[in-house]
């Protein structure tokens, strides 16, 4: 049971990396046209804006990812110093302030989402569009590094090694 829920998690990391990677893409699509419409002499509104939707998208998705590919930077260097027992500690200390503090994170980037979707907010750039689009990605892709963090602090817990 355990194995199977880690290989659904494994690959919802999995697919959270490709979707950065997607709009990693598409913030070099913005970049390029923007470049290429100023030397033709035309405007495109909103460029600007979606790079950066699709930026800040891109590293909220990436983070569940890195951290489940231990791409992060973490404490290594001052477990390895100690001895089992304290090592084992410190990591799940760690590992529950990452968790409260992620946690705490997408709560209210999901929070934040809804006040938007029920108000009725619009962007303040040149496209005006509705806000909660972009920031579902930064909700989806906080709530899916919570998960991940959590999935860790479960694993520490009860000794599970996740492959």
């Amino acid at each position: 049971m355990l194995n199977k829920l880690n290989n659904i998690l494994k690959s919802i990391y999995n697919y959270s990396g490709y979707i950065a990677a997607g709009f990693l893409v598409l913030v070099a699509i913005f970049v390029l046209t923007g470049i290429i419409s100023r030397i033709f002499g035309f405007y495109i509104r909103g460029l600007a804006e979606y790079s950066g939707y699709c930026m800040a998208a891109s590293s909220f998705f990436a983070l569940a990812y890195t951290f489940y590919d231990k791409a992060h930077i973490r404490i290594t260097l001052f477990l390895e110093k100690l001895e089992y027992k304290k090592r084992k500690f410190t990591e799940l200390w760690c590992l529950s302030v990452a968790s409260f503090f992620s946690g705490f994170m997408a709560f209210y980037f999901i929070k934040m989402t809804i006040v938007s979707i029920k108000f009725e907010e619009r962007s303040e750039g040149a496209d005006e569009i509705f806000i909660w689009i972009p920031q579902t990605s930064l909700a989806l892709g906080s709530l899916i590094f919570f998960i991940c963090v959590f999935h860790h602090l479960v694993f520490s817990i009860i000794n599970k090694r996740i492959n």
